[in-house]
């Protein structure tokens, strides 16, 4: 596992989604084989291979990609996700940001399904 200031990327997710629990139609747990947080049944941000995960608009995710802090998320080797980004350096301001971003993108996408 990697580890920044000591700590591995779980544990800094675990303590962000903290932040979530309680929320309305927030859950915590796993999600194909990784901890994850999903809003209304639908997946948010996860810890994938010690990095961190997160569904975000579009644009956001090529900003991410093309500024080089972020890569696609390819959940099989070459089916990027284009809503989807992975970022590798271990981050906890970083990462609550990220995950505040899709937290709200995620609520957004589901209020529109309702």
């Amino acid at each position: 596992m990697s580890r920044a200031g000591g700590v591995t990327a779980d544990e800094v997710f675990s303590d962000i989604a903290a932040d979530y629990l309680g929320r309305p139609g927030v859950a915590y747990g796993r999600i194909w084989h990784n901890d994850g947080l999903k809003v209304n049944d639908k997946i948010f941000a996860m810890v994938v291979r010690d990095q961190l995960v997160v569904k975000v608009p579009a644009a956001q995710a090529a900003e991410l990609v093309a500024a080089g802090s972020g890569a696609p998320f390819e959940p099989r080797p070459g089916r990027a996700m284009r809503e989807w980004v992975s970022v590798a350096a271990i981050d906890p301001q970083r990462w609550r940001q990220l995950v505040a971003d899709a937290f709200d993108y995620g609520t957004a996408l589901t209020a529109k399904q309702r």
